[in-house]
């Protein structure tokens, strides 16, 4: 049994195809097979279940993948330590954000990035908040971006930065010609709101908690470009955070943006990674970046 099978087996387990899983190990299929077939007969267990058009794991299969992962992840990481020595700001981060955050902060600190970490190869990902930390945990991703506080064990935390809520209007609305928008005066409103599982749904509802708007229960987007579209569409209002306004992304015509009076309702951004990282110095230096780089003018 060796490291190269265990990621076999992950492969397989991360695609349940055979070929798919050759392919991301950069093997041909029969080696592959062939291998996981060896890691059976030594370890003495069927770990895979080989039908027709579908693979599936074992219930002892699974169990061997969950701990294979962390062999894996524990390995990776005594290899990022080694080289970390010679150069700590060079090689791969695994770098995650929430999906209400990464499309557009990503393209305002890249070229800050590559300036300052010219070494440092990003590697990125896009994940809800509690997949976002349950990767983190497991060793999937090494930092992640996202809305603070989060309560988990093991990890730090820096805040980065703080961001504003904007009122998302259709154009024509009551309200369109207003400077700043209270709450109070969307009274009677539909309110529009991403899907469950989106950290930054729970946030609007308690903003708007207090207020007389109701939630449109017949409809939950996936992402902030589609409640964007919705509202374009009348279908109601919603709250933006300040990034996914601005530039190429506050083109939209058919939507009016307007600030609230204020001290505004803003969210705490911030990055997360395990205290155990041996990658604290390249995660130091990406955050830096980001709170350099001064995303908001809030």
């Amino acid at each position: 049994m060796n490291l190269r099978d265990l990621r076999y087996l992950v492969a397989l387990a991360d695609t349940r195809h055979f070929g798919k899983a050759a392919a991301r190990c950069h093997v041909s299929q029969p080696t592959l097979s062939a291998q996981l077939k060896k890691l059976e007969e030594y370890l003495g267990v069927e770990l895979i279940e080989r039908q027709p058009r579908r693979v599936a794991l074992t219930e002892i299969g699974e169990q061997l993948v969950a701990r294979a992962r962390r062999i894996i992840n524990e390995s990776d990481e005594l290899l990022t330590l080694a080289r970390g020595q010679h150069d700590p700001l060079s090689g791969s981060l695994k770098l995650a954000l929430i999906p209400t955050i990464g499309p557009y902060l990503l393209p305002l600190i890249a070229r800050q990035l590559r300036k300052q970490v010219p070494k440092l190869k990003l590697m990125l990902y896009e994940y809800q908040t509690e997949q976002l930390l349950r990767a983190l945990r497991a060793g999937e991703i090494d930092m992640g971006i996202l809305a603070l506080p989060v309560h988990a064990d093991g990890v730090d935390t820096c805040k980065l930065y703080d961001e504003e809520f904007m009122i998302a209007l259709p154009k024509g609305h009551k309200l369109a010609d207003r400077t700043s928008v209270k709450l109070s005066d969307l009274s009677g409103d539909s309110l529009l709101l991403l899907e469950d599982g989106h950290c930054m749904r729970d946030q609007a509802l308690d903003i708007c908690g207090h207020a007389d708007l109701d939630e449109d229960q017949d409809y939950r987007a996936t992402s902030l470009e589609t409640l964007r579209q919705m509202v374009a569409a009348g279908m109601g209002v919603t709250l933006l955070p300040k990034l996914s306004t601005q530039g190429p992304f506050g083109t939209e015509k058919s939507v009016v943006i307007k600030p609230f009076p204020k001290p505004a309702p803003t969210r705490c951004v911030g990055a997360v990674w395990r205290k155990s990282s041996t990658r604290s110095a390249a995660i130091k230096a990406v955050c830096e970046v980001v709170m350099n780089c001064k995303v908001t003018d809030s």
